[in-house]
């Protein structure tokens, strides 16, 4: 039966927004993940509940953290016949260990459907009245969240400490170094190649995979190798299948649980690149983790395994990390 937000009221302040272990080398806190470079190579990840939209953090979801490790634990599976992964372990529901990559500055967005919120979103600029964009040209009469006449890339730069993410262009990413044409050739057959794949897997659950970031790095041998997260509510855009003709159809938003609920709460109250943020209510964030758990457990097609409430997540962590690392290899 699916879990409702007022079953998760007891987790309403069971947030993990900061996960700073003093133990721990070389901590490094991006927007939503705490990072550690172990010395032997490995990096340690630890995914907060922090919710990060409009380059700044928006709020905490509950059980947000544990969802996202879980779902890209999913697709890091089903998908590394197609791309070599970072993943190495996972010792705890919140905490990954990968292989230190050399992030690549280049962030690949694939997209099927004129949709987005953000200002970097091919519907904002479409909206805005332009046509040529990340490279393609778009043609006039498109509707907003119809399907786009191809499958596009739409690159932009990859924003190192909090910064803002930029539009890109092939030429422009050739043309400025940024990557070789070795590379983008190779980051861009990937990219392709995980979308379908997650296209498909998406169908077979009744979703529509509308468009996803990946993020690329180069290992000590310079190979290619997908980084970050794969395929889950904070770095893809889902649409139920069954009810998306009719409301396209009727103009109406298609329905989804990404975090555009969120998004379009803080939109319908303020410019998020200009205004404060207000406070947003523990209802908005319950039913935000509510969609993100019916995420899990539709793309999985299992049931998301809550933890105790009573027993701290960053304790939890500190627990399952420090076994792990004593552990003999």
């Amino acid at each position: 039966m699916p879990i409702t937000a007022a079953a998760l009221a007891p987790y309403a302040g069971f947030v993990l927004d900061d996960a700073a272990l003093p133990a721990l080398p070389n901590h490094y806190r991006g927007k939503v993940r705490e990072n550690y470079d172990l010395p032997d190579g490995r990096r340690i990840i630890i995914a907060t509940d922090r919710l990060s939209a409009f380059d700044r953090i928006l709020t905490t979801v509950p059980l947000k953290g544990g969802v996202l490790t879980g779902l890209a634990r999913f697709w890091f599976d089903r998908t590394a016949d197609l791309c070599p992964n970072h993943v190495l372990a996972h010792p705890d529901p919140n905490v990954l260990v990968c292989r230190r990559l050399s992030i690549l500055p280049v962030e690949v967005v694939v997209r099927d459907y004129l949709a987005g919120s953000t200002s970097t979103s091919i519907l904002s600029m479409y909206r805005a009245g332009r046509r040529e964009m990340y490279g393609h040209r778009l043609p006039d009469g498109l509707r907003p969240n119809g399907k786009l006449p191809t499958t596009i890339i739409t690159p932009t730069t990859k924003a190192f400490d909090a910064g803002h993410d930029e539009e890109l262009t092939p030429a422009r990413i050739l043309e400025g170094g940024l990557l070789t044409p070795a590379q983008w050739e190779e980051v861009s057959a990937h990219a392709l190649a995980l979308f379908a794949r997650g296209r498909e897997i998406a169908a077979q659950r009744g979703l529509i995979l509308v468009d996803t970031k990946y993020e690329f790095g180069l290992d000590e041998a310079g190979s290619i190798v997908l980084a970050d997260e794969i395929h889950t509510p904070d770095s893809s855009r889902y649409w139920f299948a069954a009810s998306y003709p009719q409301r396209f159809e009727v103009g109406a938003p298609p329905q989804s649980f990404d975090k555009d609920f969120v998004r379009n709460w803080v939109v319908a109250r303020c410019d998020p690149y200009r205004d404060p943020i207000p406070p947003i209510p523990d209802e908005i964030r319950l039913e935000a983790a509510r969609l993100y758990i019916e995420a899990f457990e539709t793309i999985t097609g299992t049931d998301f395994p809550l933890p105790p409430p009573d027993v701290p997540a960053l304790e939890r962590i500190r627990t399952n990390l420090s076994a792990w690392l004593a552990a003999p290899r």
